[in-house]
């Protein structure tokens, strides 16, 4: 377990590879928390998702979000529930590609899959994150050809 909390806020379309990067690079650090996790039929997703997010932060254990959290809206709280359990809190940008995503999401199936539109509608609201958002750090991750990830500053 790390010394201190750390809140990792994944950042991208949907099929981005946000979910690839934490099973490949962020599982059995973190703990994971995602509103895909919850039952399709779930009551406010978003009140139980920051409830598990400062279950975790409050016991010490790093946590990541696994959901687009395109803009401010998503983020700020999360990142205001990192900073009132004195965690850092780590932005992982997942740049916009949206023929791949659009491509890997066409190869999803059932409840995996997001119509097009959906897609597209997160564009519209994405927004890459900075420091001056309230994040620690940033980081831009990429597939790097060879089935895994580049991750840059």
């Amino acid at each position: 377990m790390a010394t201190q909390a750390d809140l990792a806020v994944l950042v991208g379309l949907q099929a981005s590879g946000k979910s690839t990067f934490y099973a490949r690079c962020l599982s059995g650090r973190y703990e994971l928390v995602g509103k895909d996790l919850f039952p399709r039929g779930a009551r406010n997703k978003q009140a139980r998702q920051m409830r598990l997010v400062t279950e975790h932060l409050a016991a010490g254990r790093p946590v990541a979000v696994d959901n687009t959290n395109p803009s401010p809206r998503e983020w700020a709280p999360l990142v205001a529930a990192a900073r009132a359990h004195g965690a850092t809190v780590t932005a992982y940008w997942f740049p916009p590609d949206v023929p791949g995503s659009l491509r890997r999401n066409a190869a999803r199936e059932g409840r995996g899959r997001v119509p097009d539109v959906g897609v597209l509608a997160t564009l519209e609201r994405l927004r890459r994150p900075s420091v001056a958002d309230g994040f620690d750090a940033v980081h831009e991750v990429r597939f790097d050809g060879r089935g895994g990830f580049e991750i840059r500053p």
